[in-house]
């Protein structure tokens, strides 16, 4: 009996799969590299927050009774304007042990208290948020970027993985020091095994939380007559029958001490007063549970702090409790410090693999005869040049203020550096080097005004 024969991968489909994944890496590299920067930066954004104003007051835990006070405080500083159809008070959490509350037109710190003690001026975790959510873009379309990006770095995955039939045998089989070229596909092909579920995980939730928005808005478009809480009510819940009547201000301490009574398991972190000071206001009170992945659970309350029910992100459907652990499972916010550096650490993986990609295709032009000096200068330029400008925006941030214009000074400097790798390149044989240099220096700098600053 003659002994079975083993299975070849065909190589004609590695080379296919190999020729997409490089198609598609050079196509969506720049702006693939971006996101995975500036996600990487973003895992910290409560720390930023805490960086931008050190000086506000912080508590481990604020009372019912001052968050009313609160409340009652900020709205009066609103007399006479247009009535907010919005208040959020952010609670003090391990992470971001601060009280803060947001209308429609400000966001101001409390202390412990309930009395207001300035605004809260977080602008560069704002243009965190920003960048890395739509790409400074307005309306849907940088939504739609982005999510669409999330959907190329899944066939990148599965491009690469298909492109090397020995991948996973060869997991820890690196060859650093070589300098032909395998040195640094070994990197880059090991670092995209070992971080394979994390880039998986943030690229289908990247992806689904960017698309979410514009179908979203598509549907309420198309049949809800652009209503999109008829669209998100199903998953998180309806929003409560308006009715402009004027009323006196919702009970929300009421609603509180009912949820330290009555569900001590879930722990609050967000009161939303919708409508406030209106006959059809109501209280939400979101509320995270320990060791669940869900960003929280919705819990609606009357003006008088009655519970009249809950969203269901918790214990509803399937569907529910997927949607409501999408944003965790993308940004790591949940476990604390120790998830944030792994997912830290994972991104920097990742930012690598982005980084390398490109540049080993370079390498093996080179090799072949074709050299690319402006390419090469240019790509120089992404890879050191977007950390160097973003730590440039976030100097301009703590020198000049809340007000500093970061986003362009981080979009014109990251187009005229690229620019000039593309006029300069084939005299410009250092600016890697040149620019890694600038970023490490500007990130000493700007650690050490922090540092300033906090004490």
């Amino acid at each position: 009996m003659n002994a079975p024969t083993a299975v070849k991968a065909d190589p004609g489909v590695a080379q296919r799969a190999l020729s997409a994944h490089a198609t598609i890496g050079l196509i969506v590299s720049a702006l693939l590299y971006l996101l995975c920067v500036t996600g990487t930066v973003i895992v910290f954004k409560e720390e930023w927050q805490r960086v931008e104003q050190p000086g506000a007051p912080e508590m481990a835990s604020i009372s019912p009774e001052a968050v009313q006070a609160g409340i009652r405080n900020v709205l009066a500083t609103e007399a006479g304007k247009p009535t907010t159809t919005h208040l959020y008070v952010h609670l003090p959490v391990p992470a971001l042990p601060r009280t803060t509350v947001t209308t429609d037109t400000q966001a101001v710190h409390l202390a412990a208290d309930g009395s207001i003690v300035g605004p809260e001026e977080n602008g560069w975790a704002t243009f965190l948020e920003d960048i890395h959510y739509r790409l400074t873009m307005p309306g849907l379309t940088g939504y739609a970027v982005v999510g669409a990006f999330g959907t190329m770095m899944l066939a990148l995955i599965f491009s690469g993985v298909a492109a090397h039939p020995r991948i996973f045998r060869d997991a820890f089989y690196l060859r650093a020091r070589n300098r032909t070229g395998v040195g640094l596909s070994d990197w880059h092909n090991r670092l995209g095994v070992w971080t394979l579920p994390f880039a998986v995980a943030i690229a289908l939730t990247g992806a689904v939380l960017g698309l979410s928005v514009v179908s979203g808005y598509g549907l309420a478009s198309a049949f809800y007559g652009g209503d999109i809480e008829k669209v998100y009510g199903p998953v998180f819940g309806e929003e409560h029958p308006a009715d402009a009547t004027p009323a006196a201000l919702p009970d929300a301490a009421a609603a509180l001490r009912a949820m330290a009574t009555d569900h001590p398991e879930a722990h609050p972190y967000y009161v939303v007063l919708h409508d406030p000071g209106t006959a059809g206001q109501a209280v939400q009170i979101i509320a995270e549970y320990p060791k669940r992945l869900i960003f929280g659970e919705y819990f609606t309350f009357d003006a008088a702090g009655r519970l009249h029910g809950t969203a269901g992100l918790a214990d509803g459907t399937v569907g529910q409790q997927i949607a409501a652990s999408n944003y965790r499972l993308h940004f790591g916010n949940f476990g604390g410090l120790p998830v944030k550096i792994a997912y830290a650490v994972f991104g920097i993986a990742l930012c690598v693999v982005c980084a390398t990609g490109v540049s080993i295709w370079l390498g093996k032009r080179a090799r072949r005869g074709h050299r690319e000096p402006r390419l090469r200068a240019a790509w120089d330029a992404v890879v050191w040049g977007v950390p160097l400008a973003l730590t440039l925006a976030l100097l301009a941030r703590l020198l000049i203020g809340n007000a500093a214009p970061m986003a362009a000074i981080f979009w014109g400097l990251s187009v005229a550096l690229v620019f000039a790798g593309i006029v300069f390149g084939a005299r410009w044989s250092t600016a890697g080097r040149d620019l890694a240099r600038g970023f490490w220096g500007s990130l000493a700098a700007t650690m050490v005004i922090a540092t300033a600053g906090a004490l």
